[in-house]
């Protein structure tokens, strides 16, 4: 595809056309609104279920970080003109993965390897997105989520080392990981088309899922030595 120009701002932005501004928009906001909700359903509830000071101290600084990847995304929305009833949760239904009822330290460290990692591949295809300002909060989020998918690994990795923490784990595993593959949405999407139109994001949905099934089983079968379950790939 043809390589779009650079917007540089909000100024800009406002002179593009339609669609350009709604494929922005869609994307601004549900970064916005699935930061939000991952950050209340699994990372603010983590803290509580960490069992030492130390890991309480690690999962406050990631639900501040995921916090704040919202309000970067929500500032933006609100800029470009987002109305404040498309960022309602009740409106807008965030991402099928943040149903998932997470219950143990367990849970939410097998979240951050394997979920994360899916975030890590969203980030960065928007790494050299059209939209500056929206390639600007890429740039500024990707090494902090990076972050939290190696704050996944290195805490599943001391699980292991606990008497049936890898048992533990590889449940968690099977019982999260199925929801993951979605997240990157249908092969053939007429959405990510448009999006590669005007140059917001690069790849096809099918070609990043593919990216990060093979990722993601290097992460669980290579380093943690668990067993990555089989799942049915979007169509």
């Amino acid at each position: 595809m043809k390589v779009y120009p650079d917007v540089k701002d909000v100024e800009e932005f406002k002179q593009q056309p339609g669609d350009y501004q709604i494929a922005v928009k869609k994307v601004v906001r549900s970064h916005a609104i699935n930061e939000l909700y991952g950050s209340q359903v699994f990372d603010e509830p983590a803290i509580a279920l960490a069992p030492t000071p130390h890991w309480k101290w690690l999962s406050c600084r990631v639900a501040m970080e995921e916090f704040h990847h919202h309000i970067r995304f929500r500032e933006l929305a609100d800029q470009i003109g987002v109305k404040s009833e498309e960022m309602d949760t009740k409106n807008k239904r965030p991402l099928s993965v943040f149903e998932f009822k997470m219950k143990t330290f367990e849970e939410f460290c097998v979240i951050k390897a394997v979920a994360d990692l899916g975030e890590v591949l969203q980030v960065e295809d928007l790494m050299h997105c059209s939209f500056v300002p929206l390639r600007n909060i890429a740039r500024a989020t990707l090494p902090e989520e990076k972050f939290h998918c190696q704050f996944g690994h290195d805490f599943c990795k001391e699980f292991m080392q606990k008497p049936g923490g890898r048992e533990k784990l590889q449940q968690a595993l099977d019982r999260f990981f199925p929801l993951c593959p979605a997240f990157f949405g249908s092969a053939g999407s007429k959405n990510n088309e448009m999006l590669r139109k005007y140059g917001i994001k690069f790849r096809r949905n099918e070609e990043m899922r593919s990216d990060y099934m093979a990722r993601v089983r290097v992460l669980v079968e290579d380093k943690l030595g668990l067993r990555l379950p089989e799942v049915k790939l979007a169509a």
